[in-house]
């Protein structure tokens, strides 16, 4: 298929239509730089246990072994940051984790999308993703225009800053390709850096994943935290968002619209003693939805457990 910026401009707009904030295309290459990185990470053992980064390692910087003949990636961006906040003195929860888990949400937004893009252009191919597969999202977002990397590893909007999952269309059809974001307008700030009470946030944009506590209070499984990190979690039970919450950027956040993203009553209201009380059943009952079924039950009590011995 030729290049159209009809084709451009009818998926920006569907985008749009399907509740993404940001949508910027990038010519579909292998990341050479990114490749380098990532070979040099994983080598430092900056992924910790999650062994998952050390596999597919050629998906990760090559769209075209996910998709055969892929020349687009489509990067949409969809904002989460919430109008509520939780109680003062209860145990942190990341912000992304509000509401229901946005796995679902974005996954059948994407594959609505595809759907009126093969209605109305041809049948192409092409799969969405969000977290689901090797992709280098934050890249592909800066290769599509829609921001910078900061020296906290997230992708930073200069109008509405960072508080935004991510998705991937990679398709093989051909379209119009938006400039890449060149300037980074971190400057000389160090706040995130200075904020990180793990000190996971290292030199020249490099995150030690294996020291965040996004890492220890999710994706570490094991059935006890290291004893060298008590009393640097900061009270976040699950995620975190020191980073994100010092940064200057985030000053022109704004609520998000999306209706399945409004916070779960218990998410803000639960205090410690309730969240000590809450029983698997209900759990299981109350986050059947939610992005903390990704600690289980088990997750959750191990995390509370190491606040409370840390204080």
């Amino acid at each position: 298929m030729k290049l159209n910026s009809n084709h451009s401009k009818f998926i920006k707009q569907l985008a749009l239509q399907h509740g993404f904030d940001y949508c910027g295309i990038a010519k579909a290459t292998f990341l050479d730089d990114d490749a380098k990185r990532l070979e040099q990470w994983i080598k430092k053992k900056r992924h910790g246990n999650m062994q998952y980064m050390e596999r597919y390692f050629d998906l990760r910087v090559d769209p075209t072994k996910i998709v055969p003949g892929a020349k687009s990636v489509i990067t949409l961006l969809k904002n989460y940051f919430p109008s509520a906040t939780q109680k003062t003195d209860a145990p942190k929860i990341s912000k992304y984790a509000f509401g229901k888990d946005y796995h679902d949400t974005i996954r059948n937004s994407l594959n609505a999308m595809l759907t009126t893009i093969r209605t109305n252009i041809g049948e192409i191919q092409g799969r969405g993703f969000v977290d689901s597969a090797p992709v280098l999202e934050r890249s592909w977002a800066q290769r599509s225009g829609l921001g910078w990397i900061g020296k906290n590893g997230n992708l930073i909007t200069k109008e509405s800053g960072s508080f935004y999952f991510i998705a991937t269309l990679i398709t093989d059809l051909s379209l119009e390709y938006d400039d890449p974001f060149i300037k980074d307008y971190c400057g000389t700030c160090t706040r995130c850096i200075e904020a990180c009470p793990t000190e996971a946030i290292l030199p020249d944009k490099e995150i030690d994943g294996s020291r965040c506590i996004s890492y220890f209070t999710i994706e570490l499984k094991d059935a006890l935290l290291p004893e060298k990190m008590k009393g640097k979690f900061d009270n976040w039970m699950f995620g975190c968002d020191i980073c994100q919450d010092v940064c200057p950027w985030n000053r022109f956040s704004q609520p998000n619209q999306e209706v399945e993203f409004t916070p779960i009553p218990e998410v803000l209201n639960l205090s410690t003693s309730e969240w000590n009380a809450l029983t698997e059943d209900s759990f299981k009952k109350i986050f059947k939805h939610s992005p903390l079924r990704r600690s289980k039950f088990q997750g959750i009590k191990r995390n509370l457990q190491f606040l409370q011995s840390s204080v």
